[in-house]
């Protein structure tokens, strides 16, 4: 069952395998409970981080990897096309949190001019990708099979209102997220209050998507609430004059990293009862889930239905 997940869990804790719904499994496995499953969502996102500074600040660091494909896209001629299709069900950032990313976007910047950017309008989280990286025809046989219930899908959050707080920068050499964690009753709200957390919202489209007849072959099932916000598609902002790599440059680029998650923690980590805008996202806010297709891993593609937002 597991052979599509390629992206590698940091938690720290095997999640035996009982059913056809992986997420499941976790939530079974943290009994149920918002700060066991807040838990492993920060432990993944703490190891990876670790992982990839030590791997960043290595002597032997061979560079910053760059998406060839975006590449392409930004600097080619109009007659390339990303040929990988996809279909998913995204979570679309409130406005108060596009500003806070806009923020951490031009701080980066600063440090790496050439970084590519996220565009507003374009900022996603992956709540559900059903598949990815294939040809248009076979992405128009799965939409028509889902289509009877994709409105329902889409529109789920507006009744489960799943909240992600503690947004934190996540990194590897080829790109950066603002990721969250699901909430377990910090500041205005109780571990009772939280008890559909974000988790469960994903094991519960997994299950809706399944019974429509749509196998869900997705790479992202690790504990992890991330909108990519940035991606490498050069290596001239981290190199020396000759061409090689400037390893000053890139340890400036993780003390920018490390200097940008303090401030997030001192100003949009919960203090009492109150969250400072940014700090906090229901998933539907403003907008409802967003069903989508087509070439859409930098943010495009076409919209097939945007859900109720509240």
């Amino acid at each position: 069952m597991a052979a599509y997940y390629t992206f590698e869990d940091y938690s720290g804790t095997s999640t035996p395998v009982t059913g056809d719904n992986p997420y499941q499994d976790l939530i079974a496995a943290c009994n149920d409970d918002p700060s066991q499953i807040q838990s492993r969502y920060n432990t993944h996102r703490t190891n990876r981080n670790t992982q990839q500074r030590a791997k960043l600040l290595t002597p032997d660091f061979s560079g910053v990897t760059i998406d060839e494909i975006l590449a392409k896209l930004e600097h080619s001629s109009d007659s390339f096309v990303d040929p990988r299709h996809c279909l998913v069900f995204w979570a679309r950032p409130p406005t108060h949190l596009k500003t806070l990313i806009s923020n951490i976007q031009q701080r980066l910047r600063d440090v790496a001019p050439n970084l590519w950017i996220m565009p507003p309008e374009n900022l996603h989280m992956t709540a559900m990708e059903v598949t990815h990286s294939l040809a248009a025809p076979e992405i128009e046989g799965l939409v028509e099979t889902l289509r009877p219930n994709i409105q329902s899908i889409a529109d789920y959050a507006f009744t489960r209102r799943a909240r992600l707080v503690k947004p934190l920068l996540s990194f590897d050499a080829q790109a950066l997220a603002l990721s969250f964690l699901p909430a377990a009753g910090e500041a205005s709200r109780s571990t009772e209050e939280d008890q559909y957390t974000y988790h469960h919202l994903r094991r519960d489209l997994h299950n809706l998507i399944t019974t429509s007849g749509v196998k869900v072959a997705s790479r992202y099932v690790v504990p992890s609430a991330h909108l990519t916000i940035a991606r490498f598609i050069t290596k001239k902002d981290f190199q020396t004059g000759e061409g090689e790599v400037d390893l000053e440059k890139v340890a400036k680029l993780v003390d920018v990293i490390e200097e940008l998650n303090a401030w997030l923690r001192t100003e949009y980590w919960p203090e009492g009862r109150r969250f400072k805008d940014g700090g906090e996202w229901i998933v539907g806010e403003e907008k409802g889930l967003e069903c989508r297709k087509g070439t859409l891993w930098y943010g495009g593609g076409e919209r097939i239905y945007l859900g109720k937002g509240f």
